[in-house]
């Protein structure tokens, strides 16, 4: 069931209205209607993996249980690392399987050996990677006892599959969400008109930006070899454009449908593409999962603390781990490569907070925008292609200017420019006005106007005759 269809629409006021009428009645019965509601939303996609959604529920669960009333911290450990053995292992097995026996056969190959091997025919589950990790922080935090473990089962089961982000995050903490599911809710008409307004915000950027973009972006890297360096560069900004609208709108959808629920969830995005450096850029993208693998693996690692080569390395761990969290594939791996490439001379050169001591904008930002704007556009290439050898032929031909052509988007680009107009004036807008606005209390900003002139621009310029999935699903 997608954010953007109609059986979403249909299937979000009937929640909403029955969710409210039970608002005098026990808590209980609120979460009841939504862990029902987010495995009915879960099984709209494949009602097979389920099963394999509630079982991991169900371990972490006992898990947490086993570790509190443990008497020995051997049994404490046993708990633990069962648990995070079967999540990494449903994991590596459903998304990881077949790109590790497919390169070391590679690799056997290269050496001189025949490899005879079998790879797994299986669909990778929806969501697998951000409830994955939703129960993992969970884990670790009672095991470090940062937190004490949930006791009732039907509040944590909808900590893990709350359908607001159970496919693409954002990557919720039990210490932010479980303490609101635990919490008596009430209407407040303010709060969801704010979650509406998010969720128009949202569905602009969907299926107005990212959709219209995909129909140029598809066109280019399918065939990279038949256009300019002009329209490769065009192709790899737009597809910057696409990714930006296509995640950010799904997690502002998110937001926004959460808070028509009393339920605020964390902030995923933070306008990255006003980053002024890299550095400044992940502390913009994808939020909760940049700042999941800090807390959960860059500083265990000793983070910055220790000398300058444990930092790289570190960093390089980071980066690299997080490139490979998107997806089997070595495209990913480089993607995530090149961003630590980049982040490595802020890096040496103690620069990489230097955003965070001067958050106000002038002018003189503009070159560094662009600059940072350009890099990750380039590194978005290894990101969208399908392999390796697609992607270098692609960048090849950005640098190949032997001939200037951008045909392509003469005849059919109206759409594409008029939003992607309307998206940056607009972000730039809200974004100058709520600079120092925190994650938790993130809301969007529309005038009625602006508000008027997006629900004008979704019905009449929303792509919604080849409706398309949202980019992170496969993730």
């Amino acid at each position: 069931m997608l954010f953007n269809s109609l059986e979403f629409l249909v299937f979000l006021p009937i929640i909403f209205a029955w969710y409210w009428m039970w608002q005098k009645q026990k808590l209980s019965l609120q979460n009841g209607l939504l862990l029902v509601a987010s495995y009915y939303f879960y099984a709209c996609w494949d009602w097979r993996f389920l099963f394999l959604l509630m079982f991991s529920t169900g371990l972490d669960y006992l898990a947490g249980l086993m570790m509190q009333k443990a008497k020995s911290e051997a049994y404490r450990k046993f708990w633990f690392w069962l648990t995070i053995s079967v999540n990494i292992g449903f994991l590596g097995v459903f998304k990881y399987y077949n790109f590790f026996i497919d390169s070391f056969a590679n690799l056997l190959q290269d050496v001189g050996f025949q490899a005879h091997y079998w790879t797994l025919n299986v669909i990778l589950p929806v969501g697998i990677s951000f409830y994955t990790f939703h129960g993992l922080s969970y884990v670790i935090d009672i095991y470090k006892k940062r937190i004490e473990p949930e006791h009732n089962f039907v509040e944590y089961a909808l900590f893990v599959s709350y359908f607001p982000l159970l496919v693409a995050g954002p990557i919720e903490r039990a210490t932010h969400l479980l303490p609101q599911i635990k919490q008596k809710r009430k209407f407040e008409c303010h709060k969801a008109i704010q979650g509406v307004k998010q969720i128009i915000w949202g569905l602009f950027k969907k299926v107005v930006v990212a959709d219209n973009c995909a129909f140029f972006v598809n066109q280019i890297f399918n065939n990279a070899n038949g256009y300019s360096a002009a329209e490769l560069w065009l192709g790899s900004i737009l597809f910057a454009f696409q990714i930006y609208g296509d995640f950010s709108g799904y997690s502002d959808i998110a937001l926004g449908t959460s808070k028509l629920f009393g339920i605020d969830l964390l902030r995923n995005f933070n306008f990255p593409y006003f980053s002024k450096d890299i550095a400044d850029f992940w502390r913009r993208w994808h939020i909760s999962l940049s700042t999941w693998f800090r807390d959960y693996l860059y500083i265990p690692l000793g983070g910055s603390r220790g000398a300058k080569w444990q930092s790289i390395r570190n960093t390089f761990i980071i980066f690299l781990v997080s490139g490979f969290w998107h997806g089997a594939n070595w495209t990913f791996i480089i993607w995530g490569l090149i961003h630590a490439l980049l982040f490595m001379p802020l890096l040496l050169s103690n620069s990489n907070r230097s955003s965070l001591k001067n958050e106000h904008y002038s002018y003189k930002d503009f070159p560094k925008i662009g600059i940072t704007f350009i890099f990750v556009c380039l590194a978005w290439v290894f990101f969208r292609a399908d392999n390796l050898s697609e992607a270098w032929t692609y960048i090849l031909g950005m640098f190949d200017f032997t001939r200037f052509d951008i045909s392509l988007f003469y005849k059919n680009a109206n759409y594409t420019l008029i939003s992607l107009l309307c998206l940056t004036s607009i972000c730039w807008l809200v974004f100058t006005e709520w600079q120092n606005v925190k994650k938790n209390n993130y809301e969007i900003q529309l005038s009625k106007l602006n508000l008027f002139i997006l629900i004008l621009m979704i019905f009449f310029m929303g792509a919604f005759k080849n409706q398309l999935s949202f980019i992170y699903f496969q993730f």
